[in-house]
């Protein structure tokens, strides 16, 4: 498992046109089937968690080419198109937005219920969708709070995560990426590559440099008794914090804080992911554990945005330039005729395929 990616774009509102929707779901279910058919599941999975791809995905299908609508509504034309093939595919997609995202590990119950799929994979696969929210949402806190994520699996326990948080405060959204890979957990330099054309100050707690800091998060929770862990916390709202730590919170609401820390403290987790895992172990628990194991205990944590690239492309708003329902339709055409339905020889199909498909990498 890694996360593959962030991208942070402009917080838009509003919906798309029905028309429109409905030719991007069309468009959507046409390039995907292309994609595994040619390929496998496992590349298209890849291709959706890379950043750049399904930037370039939901341009190709005709939405704003920088806005945070690019995310919920191709995610959501490509749910619907798909949901017909899951059976088919071995191939399926949870979640959404808003209320949708918090019904994802139900969702994931329900399809391994509907298609057999052995309890302790699905299991595995609720973890994996509760555990990249948690992440994304409390051990990275970059003020982007989560509210669209869709988690699409398969049968064999592969999947791929794509979610969204959002920070009012400057109009502005950031989408993670997630593949289920090679990686052993969930909490140490889970990206391969991050987008993002705002940068801050924030905790990251699953940077290397946080390695230390982790590590006592976890057995303060653990060993200390949980009253003299309080009194560590309380401390820090009276010390002057240093130069070069800007922006910390310490606005705890101790009465609150004070019962996560002993009801984690039963749970006697072994580790940060484990303690993380815990219900009700939020931004302000992590943050203020991080702060005692650094201030009170000496041991580092980053404070480094994980971003670093960022990027452009070009919807629906107008750019680069309006919406041809025309070409739209005649794509589809191409793709569900002159592919699947053609009588060309198998090697000139692959071709055409390959040609279709080759308007996504460029």
């Amino acid at each position: 498992m890694k996360r593959t990616g962030i991208a942070t774009l402009p917080l838009h509102w509003g919906k798309a046109p029905a028309w429109l929707f409905e030719k991007m779901r069309e468009l959507a279910r046409e390039i995907s089937l292309a994609i595994i058919k040619e390929y496998s599941i496992k590349e298209f999975l890849k291709k959706l968690s890379d950043p750049f791809w399904f930037q370039a995905f939901g341009c190709v299908l005709g939405f704003d080419w920088h806005s945070s609508g690019l995310t919920t509504v191709t995610l959501g034309a490509l749910k619907e198109a798909l949901k017909p093939e899951e059976k088919n595919l071995g191939l399926y997609i949870v979640g959404g937005k808003g209320k949708t995202s918090r019904k994802a590990p139900e969702e994931i119950n329900l399809a391994g219920e509907k298609y057999n799929i052995f309890p302790s994979q699905v299991a595995n696969l609720v973890y994996a969708s509760r555990m990249s929210a948690k992440v994304d949402n409390t051990a990275v806190q970059d003020k982007f709070q989560i509210y669209h994520h869709n988690f699409i699996f398969t049968k064999q326990g592969l999947w791929c995560v794509i979610q969204q948080g959002m920070n009012p405060d400057i109009s502005m959204a950031r989408r993670y990426h997630w593949l289920s890979d090679k990686v052993k957990n969930f909490v140490e330099e889970p990206h391969a590559g991050i987008i993002s054309d705002f940068r801050g100050r924030l905790l990251n707690m699953v940077a290397r440099e946080s390695k230390e800091t982790r590590k006592q998060s976890a057995e303060l929770v653990t060993k200390a008794n949980p009253f003299s862990l309080m009194k560590d916390i309380k401390k820090i709202e009276r010390l002057e914090m240093p130069k070069r730590h800007p922006i910390y919170e310490v606005d705890f609401k101790s009465k609150r804080l004070e019962k996560i820390i002993h009801q984690a403290h039963e749970k006697r987790p072994k580790n940060f992911e484990k303690l993380l895992a815990i219900k009700g172990v939020g931004p302000k628990t992590i943050r203020a554990l991080a702060l005692v194991s650094e201030l009170i205990y000496g041991k580092k944590v980053s404070w480094r945005d994980p971003a670093r690239f960022s990027f452009a492309h070009g919807g629906k708003d107008g750019y680069p330039y309006p919406v041809r329902k025309d070409l739209m339709e005649q794509s589809i055409e191409i793709l569900r005729k002159g592919i699947f339905k053609s009588k060309i020889q198998r090697s000139e199909k692959r071709k055409a395929e390959k040609r279709a498909l080759t308007m996504l990498e460029k």
